[in-house]
């Protein structure tokens, strides 16, 4: 695979498991295969978890950017693996040095900016920062388990 390929919404699905309420990530720009790569969220007022979080002040709950960075990387991981005879699991094990910077509102096109930073056997540590607007709205490293 070569690098700087973009996937649309239509391979992302073939590259994850997740499906709507759950799948957080329209596309996906891969900078270097498995390792580094931007994926985007269009954030929308149609988002369920905004009916309660907040009413009349909608905000996206920090843990779901967090988990549109796993998603990131886990289709980073996938795209990767292309054109093997069985796509990886990918399964989030833990997260560290979570920050939550400014607020995600409807209307916001999140970038979360992932790269892969260590990897032992089966184990692999990203990092990521989501974006709005060129400006950081949350990072976190975590870790996950390529099975």
């Amino acid at each position: 695979m070569s690098e700087n390929k973009i996937y649309y919404i239509e391979d992302i699905m073939k590259l994850l498991p997740h499906r709507y309420p759950f799948l957080l990530l329209d596309r996906l720009e891969v900078e270097i295969a498995g390792e580094k790569g931007i994926g985007t969220k269009n954030v929308t007022m149609n988002e369920e978890f905004f009916q309660g979080h907040f009413p009349n002040n909608p905000v996206m709950p920090g843990v779901l950017q967090i988990e549109a960075m796993a998603q990131t990387a886990g289709a980073l991981v996938n795209a990767a693996a292309e054109g093997m005879e069985k796509t990886p699991n990918v399964l989030f094990m833990s997260i560290d040095k979570v920050k939550f910077r400014k607020p995600v509102k409807p209307g916001d096109q999140l970038k979360m900016h992932v790269e892969k930073v260590q990897a032992r056997r089966n184990v692999y540590v990203f990092k990521g920062q989501s974006m709005v607007d060129d400006k950081v709205v949350s990072e976190a490293e975590f870790t996950a388990m390529i099975l």
